[in-house]
């Protein structure tokens, strides 16, 4: 079953020693709880996709701790990219550039491309640094069993970074908190990190920077007008949004979705639904009906994208048959709750 474990100082050496052997662990970012594995170890990012049942030319994203790491990552580091990075890292945006020769296949997906972030989160940052610093002792340890050329420079520090997309079987919905990663993967010797409750609780943006004009292909807490105002004193280029190539982690068309049947509905539909007791409900102002679950959600667009994956799960796990949320409004500060929900309840479309 998987080891549920406090994210202190031992509980995060015990994460980087689990890494630096190949395995798989589950951590906390601001953004959701990811299934880390070392990105620079092809047969250990395999195993974050038999353990999610992802499939193998879906790409996950590295994790990385500064705009330093983007030279190792990426062949091609355009000047928006940095300044990207100077603006909103460490913190929920996924940059996708042209991937440096050595990146493995595994991490993007057989394609030219890479996605990569560099968390805000504490926990996040303590796990990444304790492994880069494992491979730049265990690189000097080997360099000084070696025979040492006269004039010999020490080795440079090597590429690093945890691949983690999100800690849940894949496509459906993704965890907030650590319970929810031990729930799915429950028959799993998984090690999962406890953090408490992610700060945003929804998947990074994703900006593609990798075929010239910045494209958002995920959207997330950044927004598409803090990115356009950016690349705007760069180099003025537009910003689009767009579901095209490359492939990127939470861009198929259902995703993120409970295992119950899920319906976006208006206020009034909600209503009126027959037999309320088979129904979970979250919306902005419920009816006063016998419902099997239901609660109030925030007109607060931050403060509903933190609670909308707990609620999902609980609504899951709720004895409701069918869940019903009321649709969010159509106004831009919504578009990545909207994207969420448009996805989960895909199927249902």
């Amino acid at each position: 079953m998987a080891r549920l474990l406090p994210a202190d100082a031992a509980g995060i050496a015990l994460g980087i020693d689990t890494l630096a052997a190949g395995a798989l662990v589950a951590f906390a970012t601001e953004t959701v709880y990811g299934l880390g594995a070392d990105a620079t170890r092809p047969e250990a990012v395999r195993r974050i996709f038999a353990a999610k049942g992802r499939p193998a030319d879906h790409p996950v994203i590295v994790h990385v701790l500064c705009a330093d790491d983007l030279d190792a990552w990426a062949a091609e580091v355009p000047p928006l990219a940095r300044a990207l990075a100077e603006a909103f890292w460490p913190g929920p945006l996924t940059l996708v550039l042209k991937r440096a020769a050595g990146v493995c296949d595994e991490v993007t997906g057989g394609q030219d491309t890479v996605g990569l972030r560099a968390p805000a989160h504490a926990d996040a940052r303590a796990l990444i640094a304790g492994l880069a610093e494992r491979a730049d002792a265990d690189a000097e340890a080997r360099a000084a069993g070696a025979t040492a050329l006269p004039g010999a420079q020490p080795p440079a520090r090597r590429r690093s970074g945890i691949a983690a997309p999100s800690a849940n079987r894949f496509g459906r919905i993704s965890p907030s908190l650590a319970s929810h990663v031990a729930a799915d993967f429950a028959e799993s010797d998984l090690l999962v990190l406890d953090s408490g409750a992610c700060a945003v609780g929804i998947e990074s943006t994703i900006v593609d920077l990798s075929r010239g004009a910045p494209v958002v292909l995920r959207p997330g807490a950044i927004t598409p007008a803090q990115i356009a105002e950016v690349a705007a004193r760069i180099d003025g280029r537009a910003v689009s949004s767009s579901a095209a190539a490359p492939r990127v982690s939470g861009s198929l068309a259902s995703h993120y979705a409970p295992r119950k049947p899920l319906l976006l509905l208006d206020a009034a539909a909600i209503a009126a639904l027959d037999a309320p007791a088979d129904w979970a409900v979250l919306a902005f102002t419920p009816a006063a009906r016998d419902w099997a679950w239901h609660t109030q959600a925030p007109r607060d667009p931050a403060a509903y994208a933190h609670g909308l994956y707990a609620w999902l799960h609980a609504m899951d796990g709720s004895p409701a048959r069918r869940l019903a949320i009321e649709a969010p409004p159509a106004d831009p500060a919504w578009t990545a709750v909207a994207d969420r929900l448009g996805r989960a309840a895909f199927s249902q479309t």
